[in-house]
């Protein structure tokens, strides 16, 4: 049974809208909201609580650094990590939300990712950073398809997030650490179980990244999330982790079954809120050729310089979220890759403006 006070912080957690609580022994707590560390008004954390914590989420008193799905009364959903802070017990718990998001409502490209959807096979892959929002966006996707087609749909997640609800799909969702071991190992034993569309929460190593595309290849439709900052970066990611001599062949397999990249990142907007910036492209065309030959600095050139309806770089998405008002250009030019590009194109909308004044 947790103690009274973190029942309490996480009850708070979760009436604030926070993405995470964080808990230090001897400490106050601090929880995460729209991407800011916020401390909390409350007394700090005791050993008796995180001992009590340690006992909720099943951990060994002595353990070190221990993942956890964790319940509240309430009906809240924490994914929890356990671990010790310069020899002290701490805690990151983050929330899981219950409520899957409509696709249109999230402000990403939503007849793109409609139409990877319903392909009957290929790799989709959604990257970012932590607490970019790949998992939500995927659920998105998924829910969709559940709302509008009848398909098998197996997630080998860690832990679980969004639970579907059966519409007109089915689901089957695995928990890596209770339902498989490894997400490769839930990916190569999913294959047995009659899907046609498999999750993969995430890409860790070669073994899964080999499997999934795998899996695309034997006729399954595969959705899998990797930690990449660009789309060029989510190439070259998963070349690396193969060893040198097998990165031809896996380009050119991964050009063949690639179907998207949608890269994300939530920016700081007016108004405390977030704003959703989307980077992607869709596998068409002369960009097979250029991931084939591992050409990453025209695969840039290529989302940049592409269709609209199929690709678009971040710097294009910045520059409408400042047109709609959403983000200021100090923000955009802060969080670019390219800041350059950006302010040439934010000083050629400038001059163009005044010229139409004059």
């Amino acid at each position: 049974m947790l103690s009274p006070l973190l029942d309490e912080l996480l009850r708070a957690a979760v009436e604030s809208g926070a993405s995470d609580l964080i808990l230090h022994s001897g400490r106050t707590a601090v929880v995460r909201v729209e991407g800011q560390l916020v401390p909390v008004e409350s007394a700090s954390m005791t050993e008796a609580d995180l001992d009590a914590l340690w006992k909720e989420c099943g951990a060994d008193a002595g353990a070190k650094d221990f993942d956890a799905g964790m319940t509240t009364a309430a009906g809240a959903r924490f994914r929890v990590n356990l671990l010790r802070h310069l020899g002290a017990r701490a805690a990151v718990l983050r929330r899981i939300r219950s409520d899957i998001p409509s696709l249109d409502s999230l402000g990403l490209p939503v007849e793109l990712l409609r139409e990877w959807a319903v392909r009957k096979s290929g790799v989709i892959l959604v990257s970012g950073p932590t607490g970019s929002g790949k998992s939500t966006t995927v659920a998105s996707a998924l829910d969709w398809l559940n709302e509008t087609t009848a398909r098998h749909i197996v997630t080998i997640e860690d832990p679980v997030e969004f639970v579907f609800t059966a519409k007109q799909a089915i689901f089957t969702q695995r928990e890596v650490g209770i339902d498989t071991p490894t997400f490769a190992e839930g990916l190569r034993r999913s294959l047995r179980q009659n899907p046609d569309v498999v999750f993969l929460g995430e890409i860790r190593d070669a073994e899964s990244a080999l499997t999934a595309i795998q899996a695309a290849e034997t006729g399954h439709l595969v959705f899998a999330t990797l930690h990449a900052s660009t789309c060029a970066d989510v190439i070259s990611r998963i070349e690396l982790l193969f060893a040198a001599e097998d990165r031809e062949g896996i380009r050119k397999t991964l050009a063949g079954q690639l179907l998207g990249v949608l890269c994300q990142r939530l920016l700081p907007a007016r108004e405390g809120a977030r704003s959703l910036l989307c980077e992607y492209f869709s596998n068409i065309g002369s960009s097979r050729r250029i991931i084939a030959e591992g050409r990453m600095d025209d695969l840039q050139d290529f989302v940049s310089r592409g269709d609209p309806r199929n690709a678009r770089s971040f710097s294009t998405s910045m520059l409408e979220l400042i047109r709609s008002g959403q983000i200021d250009e100090a923000t955009a030019l802060e969080n670019s890759d390219r800041p350059q590009e950006l302010l040439r194109i934010l000083r050629g909308i400038h001059s163009s403006s005044e010229t139409s004044r004059r």
